[in-house]
């Protein structure tokens, strides 16, 4: 569901710019006092996780198009909400800026589409409401399904809603909406059941790491998460260096919409802005559409494998650079205190 620059207007993308960096900047600051040291590697690691899992495009049946997870709420369950959203906002940008996955215009509007609702409203207001009662597989599956298909509901509608602010006029309103949300709706059903999967598996190696994201807790000094990770992170090489070769050759659930309303995936955009945006992310971008730069555009099997790995590595940095640095600041403040 990343949206291309062609799809907002220049005001809307600085308003979902704005939005999304106030947004960011609160979910920093909270993690100044909520944010779990322990956690701060798996930031990292589960950053990867879904850097990896985005480039594997699942098929729905039937219909010609296909979907991926967008992993808000797998990484609010495991790590809370403020760092899942910082950390999924590493993903948006990484795959932006040196895969060009998703428009630099684009890029405040994808960030809360997918991010602040999974992150920042459906896990704590639908996941935990679920889950209060304690946690049980069941309990987890049912969560992670529901929370899942209403957050990527909720960031279909707010697609619609955002290229219609922008006045694009080949995607009319009730014709757009009415195909982005019901194949969204069985895209967030598939992203749900695979969530619900993984946490079920986390809970039963590790079921602290649930329990403290649910009850707002850090956890105790002598639970060790590096099995885990360890796991987490073979499965991360293994998704983007290997099963990312077999993601359905369908477009996603937007481009499917897009070309039963538009006839076309890829709609134009003129004026200086998108030129200028467009520049910086051709220059940016070594590894564009998760395959190695080519005059005929051809990827292969190697450019998908290397882009997987690497892009899950730098994601890994980065994420886990974020929460460190954090972690920092505050140590550092309370020390001069």
């Amino acid at each position: 569901m990343h949206m291309a620059d062609a799809l907002v207007s220049p005001a809307v993308g600085g308003i979902m710019l704005a939005a999304s960096a106030g947004a960011i900047a609160y979910s920093a600051y909270k993690c100044k006092d909520d944010l779990d040291e322990k956690k701060i590697p798996l930031m990292g690691v589960m950053g990867a996780v879904i850097f990896a899992g985005q480039m594997i495009n699942f098929t729905i049946p039937g219909t010609g198009s296909s979907g991926h997870i967008g992993g808000g709420i797998l990484l609010a369950a495991l790590l809370g909400p403020f760092p899942a959203f910082l950390t999924l906002t590493a993903v948006l940008l990484i795959q932006a800026l040196f895969f060009a996955d998703g428009g630099l215009l684009a890029l405040g509007a994808n960030i809360w589409n997918m991010g602040f609702y999974a992150c920042l409203l459906v896990y704590p207001f639908v996941f935990k409401a679920i889950v209060k009662r304690g946690l049980t597989p069941s309990r987890i599956t049912v969560a992670a399904i529901v929370s899942v298909v209403l957050a990527l509901s909720l960031g279909a509608f707010s697609v619609v809603l955002e290229t219609l602010a922008s006045g694009i006029t080949e995607l009319p309103f009730m014709t757009f909406v009415g195909l982005m949300i019901p194949i969204h709706l069985a895209i967030g059903l598939v992203e749900g059941i695979v969530t619900g999967g993984i946490l079920v598996f986390v809970y039963k190696m590790r079921p602290e790491l649930l329990e403290s994201s649910v009850e707002n807790t850090k956890l105790p000094k002598n639970i060790s998460i590096k099995k885990v990770m360890g796991t987490l992170l073979i499965f991360a090489v293994v998704v983007g260096g290997g099963l990312s070769l077999f993601a359905s050759a369908n477009p996603d659930g937007l481009e499917w919409a897009m070309e039963n309303v538009a006839g076309t995936a890829e709609l134009e955009a003129d004026g200086d802005i998108y030129s200028s945006a467009g520049s910086i992310q051709e220059s940016t971008a070594f590894l564009p559409d998760y395959g190695f730069k080519s005059t005929d555009g051809d990827g292969s099997a190697a450019g998908t494998s290397v882009s997987g790995i690497v892009g899950a590595g730098i994601t890994l940095i980065l994420a886990g650079g974020t929460g460190y640095l954090i972690y920092a600041i505050k140590r550092k403040k309370e020390k001069a205190s």
